[in-house]
């Protein structure tokens, strides 16, 4: 039995712009995490998951292409990292096989409600860490990253691979995300092999420190949301107000810059106004584009932490889902929670996950 855990993410600032390469944002990993099980098998395998509730599927190779016996949604994640991983180890000379795998998930409620932690990043990070172990692959942290948002992006070409770097390294990072079309292109083209050799134009990973003075809070609003659809009606706008998405960019920019410096600096004060900028270049947004990134639970949710003297905003794509409070000691922390309550906010009980190692042997960044 070969068993791999991946962490859930929060985005905490650049959520919309990180999808145009090379585009900062903040991520935090939180201590959450989806299990996958693996043990080998022959002339097929399984999946099989507590999130579904449903008995393992079969799974096999139709003229070297992994395919369910059935559609099934939730799982493409998980086969585009199995043929994903096949493609590399074919590569190398390394025959394919099967095994039977088992999926367990602590990023959603008892009643199967996803809080909107990044589990499609997750199941793909632990799978490819599970059969890299399975096959022998002995990918480097930054390489097991790289296989698992390949494998993202043939799911959801538009994935920024935000949350897969999160699941991937675990603490605080900064992000900026490859050309993904040009990606896949490559990987299909030159292979993945290749493509793991290669310096990768707009990415960017690497390390933040944690906050000091200052506490990491979130809600969740029960709301769930589609972070696919919501990001792709902005892109699908963007042609039409070019210029008024180019501020928003620009605005994001300079946002999550100046809270990069103020986490480098450890400066709680300017680390708060870059939260509270983040907001602002969201809410611009969402009026330019016609959507509903904030909706009244998430702004329910900080405005009760502003009035209590904290910094909040929405996490990921909005439209439901979770936000995020980086508090003083001077915030009246349990005002807000009473109100969150009142309001049918979650307070979830969410730590960040520890670092998961280097991530590459010099900390790496492409630029």
């Amino acid at each position: 039995m070969i068993r791999a855990q991946a962490p859930g993410k929060l985005f905490i600032a650049g959520e919309y712009a990180v999808v145009e390469p090379g585009e900062p944002s903040v991520l935090v990993a939180v201590d959450r995490h989806i299990t996958v099980e693996v043990e080998p098998a022959e002339l097929h395998g399984s999946i099989s998951s507590d999130q579904y509730g449903r008995a393992p599927l079969l799974w096999t190779r139709d003229d070297g292409v992994v395919v369910l016996d059935q559609d099934h949604a939730p799982y493409d994640y998980v086969l585009s990292a199995i043929g994903t991983v096949d493609q590399l180890a074919a590569e190398r000379g390394i025959p394919p096989l099967f095994c039977d795998i088992r999926i367990t998930s602590e990023l959603d409620d008892v009643s199967g409600r996803k809080f909107g932690l990044g589990s499609s990043a997750a199941v793909t990070v632990a799978t490819v860490r599970a059969l890299d172990r399975l096959y022998g692959l002995e990918l480097t942290p930054l390489q097991l990253f790289k296989v698992a948002l390949i494998a993202t992006v043939r799911v959801s070409p538009k994935a920024s691979g935000g949350d897969v770097a999160a699941s991937a390294f675990g603490g605080w990072i900064a992000y900026s995300a490859p050309d993904r079309a040009r990606l896949r292109g490559a990987a299909d083209a030159a292979g993945v092999h290749v493509l793991l050799e290669r310096e990768w134009p707009g990415l960017s990973v690497r390390r933040l420190p944690a906050p000091e003075g200052l506490r990491l809070l979130v809600g969740w609003t029960g709301q769930p949301a589609s972070t696919e659809r919501l990001v792709g009606s902005v892109q699908h706008r963007k042609p039409a107000g070019e210029s008024r998405y180019r501020e928003f960019v620009a605005d994001s920019r300079a946002a999550v810059g100046q809270l990069i410096d103020a986490l480098e600096r450890q400066d709680a004060a300017a680390t708060l106004l870059a939260i509270r900028l983040a907001r602002t270049a969201l809410g611009d947004l969402a009026r330019h584009a016609g959507l509903q990134i904030e909706t009244p639970a998430l702004t329910a949710l900080c405005d009760i932490a502003t009035s209590a003297g904290a910094a909040a905003k929405s996490s990921g794509a909005g439209g439901g889902d979770c936000g995020i409070v980086l508090a003083p000691s001077s915030a009246d922390v349990h005002r807000m929670l009473t109100e969150w309550e009142r309001n049918d906010i979650r307070h979830l009980d969410l730590k960040v996950q520890e670092a998961q190692g280097a991530i590459d042997e010099h900390e790496r960044s492409e630029q």
